[in-house]
């Protein structure tokens, strides 16, 4: 099997492991506090990284831009917040529509953060998304969630956009080691102002979702290792159609043919023009 191909089954393997971590958090059915879930999914976390955190050389270790660390370690606490309810409330297949709307948000983003200036192609490609958004929300039919979903489209497009800004020496384990640390703080705070006993079946269900989304990340990371991202990024798209397909199985929420063909809207963007063919340049990415 050729690195291409194997990057492409990591990348839908990992995003059936998302796919996976959102329905656990569908079955906890709001009955545990949106802070207290975020709390023990950013310790899990932490005990994850911290090993290979530590591993590192001293220097590796240190925080730069402790400032920026901290802006990002609390966009991780208002899109995970924002998921956790955008998922208890609306179709699976609906919230993960809007949250792969963060790409087309990075556009306007980048722009006003970075000065870049993109292409009128790319202006337009991401117009075509944000339609799309807004066919599977439908204004007529509006539910408050999807501002929720939104919150973590918006949170995540910052996230990804602000990477740009951190320092080359801070390593990307490090980064994701601060961010966590970072973040615990206010999250312990919102948490126990909220915190209730969970019994097994609940704290079960947080700890299969934390691992299932730590297990995408290696993965992601792994297979972009193996092939450039334009090469393979459109597998990240399976996750729309594993989502769908569980809450169909699982919640008996069949999407109708709107938010189909709002979907189709928004990941078409997404999808290389160029490059579909597995090359013999490999580039290394590394992705938060």
């Amino acid at each position: 099997m050729s690195a291409y191909h194997l990057a492409i089954l990591l990348l839908v393997f990992g995003n059936f492991t998302a796919s996976l971590s959102d329905v656990a958090v569908k079955l906890l059915n709001g009955d545990v506090p949106t802070f207290q879930y975020v709390l023990l999914r950013q310790l899990l976390s932490l005990a994850l990284i911290f090993p290979l955190w530590f591993r590192q050389k001293p220097n590796a270790r240190k925080l730069y831009r402790p400032g920026l660390n901290l802006f990002r370690a609390h966009l991780i606490l208002i899109g995970s917040g924002c998921m956790v309810v955008a998922i208890t409330h609306l179709p699976l297949a609906t919230a993960n529509a809007v949250f792969y709307a963060a790409p087309l948000l990075m556009l306007p983003l980048s722009i006003l953060l970075l000065k870049e200036t993109p292409s009128a192609t790319k202006i337009a490609a991401s117009l075509g998304g944000f339609l799309g958004v807004l066919v599977v929300l439908r204004p007529s039919e509006f539910h408050w969630a999807a501002l929720f979903a939104l919150g973590t489209a918006i949170t995540l497009a910052l996230f990804n956009v602000t990477a740009r800004k951190l320092p080359a020496q801070q390593t990307v384990i490090s980064t994701l080691f601060w961010t966590t640390l970072l973040s615990l703080p206010v999250a312990s705070a919102l948490a126990l102002s909220v915190w209730k006993p969970l019994n097994a079946q609940e704290l079960l269900l947080i700890l299969a979702s934390a691992s299932l989304i730590l297990a995408y990340n290696g993965v992601a990371v792994a297979a972009y290792k193996k092939a450039p991202a334009g090469n393979i990024a459109v597998a990240e798209n399976s996750g729309l159609l594993f989502v769908t397909l569980f809450g169909v199985m699982w919640f008996n929420e069949v999407p109708d043919w709107l938010t189909i063909v709002g979907i189709v809207m928004i990941v078409a963007p997404l999808i290389p023009r160029r490059n579909l063919k597995p090359t013999k340049r490999h580039t290394r990415v590394l992705d938060e």
